[in-house]
């Protein structure tokens, strides 16, 4: 996936919703009952996904790694200089695969 728009749009296929765009900032729910939903930014939207996804996750001094409990692969993040950006990055990343690969 090129850019973070396919990657939150793949992970919240994967997770069963159905993503909006305003301004630029996406959201999950219809338009009265709408949340914000940004798992690359907010550490309780990442948390929330993983835990639907069935994810296991393993935080190393320099690496993020998801295991998926479902589906047989593993995303490895490297951590720069912020382990928890990376923890959600990868999060995401694992959760877009397995959008990826649904119908």
């Amino acid at each position: 996936m090129s850019n973070d728009r396919e990657l939150l749009e793949m992970a919240a296929k994967a997770a069963g919703f159905d993503i909006q765009w305003q301004y630029e900032r996406p959201y999950v729910g219809d338009w009265l009952a709408r949340r914000w939903w940004n798992p690359l930014t907010d550490d309780g939207d990442a948390l929330r996904l993983a835990v639907t996804s069935g994810f296991s996750i393993i935080t190393e001094p320099f690496y993020v790694r998801i295991h998926s409990i479902k589906d047989v692969f593993l995303v490895r993040e490297e951590v720069l200089c912020d382990g928890f950006a990376a923890t959600r990055r990868a999060i995401v990343r694992a959760a877009a695969e397995i959008g990826k690969a649904m119908p």
